[in-house]
């Protein structure tokens, strides 16, 4: 029985060891996302912290979540297309550029918990849609 102890403490101490040496090459990377930009987002938080490691374990876990959503983004954008009705795909096949719309955005964010509301109708500029006789006003 004691010896079973002394194996899940000696686990919790290698835990803790990764953990220090994690911690510590933290110091040593530069995320792609800014400190500063992190700070910022922190403290409009209301989280302050004089740790550089900790703003840089938050900027390594967005830029890991951004790289999930973007991931998943392209898996939703290339099931779509290839949903495309035969006629269409063989038009379709001189470009094959995916194309990642809001729709393949939202289910991508959504399968992480986050639900996206977008409208409708985007415009490209505020005239567009308007009587051409208006737009000089």
């Amino acid at each position: 029985m004691n010896h079973n102890k002394q194996q899940s403490s000696d686990g919790g101490h290698d835990d803790d060891a990764a953990l220090s040496d994690f911690l510590a090459s933290l110091m040593d990377y530069t995320p792609t996302i800014p400190d500063e930009l992190v700070e910022h987002f922190l403290a409009k938080t209301g989280f302050q912290s004089p740790d550089l490691r900790l703003t840089r374990l938050v900027a390594v876990a967005t830029q890991k979540f951004i790289a999930e959503v973007a991931s998943d983004a392209l898996q939703q954008c290339k099931a779509r297309q290839a949903t495309v009705v035969r006629d269409k795909r063989d038009k379709l096949q001189k470009d094959k550029r995916l194309v990642l719309t809001m729709e393949d955005l939202s289910k991508a964010l959504h399968e992480h918990g986050v639900n996206v509301k977008h409208q409708e109708y985007f415009a490209d500029s505020p005239s567009i849609g308007m009587d051409p006789a208006s737009r000089d006003e």
